[in-house]
């Protein structure tokens, strides 16, 4: 009887042929799953929380689309169409606040993106490995600091009357000046303390790559006669390129995601005219005014933009390169 099941089961391979070959792959994936159930029960909370806190709640972008009222809830609220989005556009000091956020996203993008490339090369260079831990302790340690005492040592060190920066200034006979009641100083002052809070950290993924660099290529190379610059350029950069792409997709497709708390907390009436961005008109429009339906509206189109983006310069990036997120 074995022997006749053997066949049987022999025969049904060679007649059904690719998709018994699929249900096996089927079966072993499974038997592989059920011996690895620790590893799935880690990811099951990460998962469950994308979800219910990312993809469930997309279901309230519809109140984009409605005259949203508490009583009728999103579902029963009239249907009004683009009219939020119409009077969002049609505003100037909405133009004024989409100039603010893509301003900042342009520059932390220019002034940011390249200083943690640079750091790395820097670090792998070094010889000293105690100087290159020492550096790379104090250029990462910043990332852990939170907004909130991130904002606090900015105002204390840009204060006019106690901050350092102040009396250095007045030290050389110049009047001390308002950082964070100049406008026109606002965008420096944000994006080059995120500078300076992020790029050891933005770093490690760079020196992981060049970490991986083959050390007889650099040989071959300094026997070559291959200055410390040519290397750099010729081996360095080529092994980290795949890396530089796919984190300047991501860097430009988040343009437009300029961080609420920063900005909210060094936020005032002085500086208003280039520190309001989407997220704190958002934050003012639909929770402090109650305007649920233009705030969804604002935020839909914040997030339709960063998508644009993200998916133009990932068409160019694989058109251009062999490099790309898919």
């Amino acid at each position: 009887m074995a022997k006749t099941n053997a066949g049987i089961i022999e025969q049904e391979e060679v007649f059904l042929g690719e998709p018994l070959d699929r249900k096996a792959r089927l079966r072993k994936t499974c038997r592989k799953a059920l011996t690895q159930w620790q590893f799935y029960l880690m990811l099951l909370l990460p998962f469950i929380y994308v979800i219910v806190f990312s993809y469930i709640p997309m279901g309230g972008i519809v109140m984009a689309f409605k005259d949203y009222s508490v009583s009728k809830g999103i579902w029963g609220s009239d249907w009004v169409g683009f009219k939020h989005f119409i009077q969002f556009l049609s505003s100037p000091s909405s133009l004024d606040v989409i100039w603010n956020t893509l301003a900042l996203g342009v520059y932390s993008l220019i002034a940011g993106f390249p200083i943690p490339i640079l750091l790395a090369i820097a670090l792998n260079e070094v010889g000293n490995q105690r100087f290159k831990k020492v550096v790379q302790m104090v250029t990462y340690a910043p990332y852990f600091i939170s907004t909130v005492v991130m904002v606090g040592l900015i105002m204390q060190v840009t204060d006019m009357r106690t901050g350092i920066i102040n009396n250095i200034l007045q030290l050389f006979g110049q009047d001390p000046i308002n950082f964070l009641g100049d406008p026109d100083l606002f965008p420096s002052l944000y994006v080059w303390s995120g500078i300076w809070q992020t790029a050891g950290y933005s770093a490690i993924i760079y020196l992981a790559a060049l970490a991986g660099v083959s050390k007889e290529l650099q040989e071959a190379a300094i026997v070559d006669g291959a200055s410390r610059l040519k290397r750099i350029w010729h081996i360095d950069l080529p092994a980290i390129r795949p890396q530089i792409i796919i984190l300047l997709i991501f860097n430009v497709g988040s343009i437009m995601s300029i961080g609420f708390e920063k900005v909210y907390l060094m936020q005032n009436s002085m500086n208003m005219s280039k520190s309001e961005v989407i997220a704190t008109f958002v934050y003012k429009i639909g929770l402090v005014n109650a305007d649920y339906s233009f705030s969804t509206a604002v935020g839909l189109f914040n997030s339709v933009v960063g998508f644009i983006l993200l998916i133009s310069v990932n068409w160019l990036a694989k058109k251009f390169s062999d490099t790309s997120i898919w």
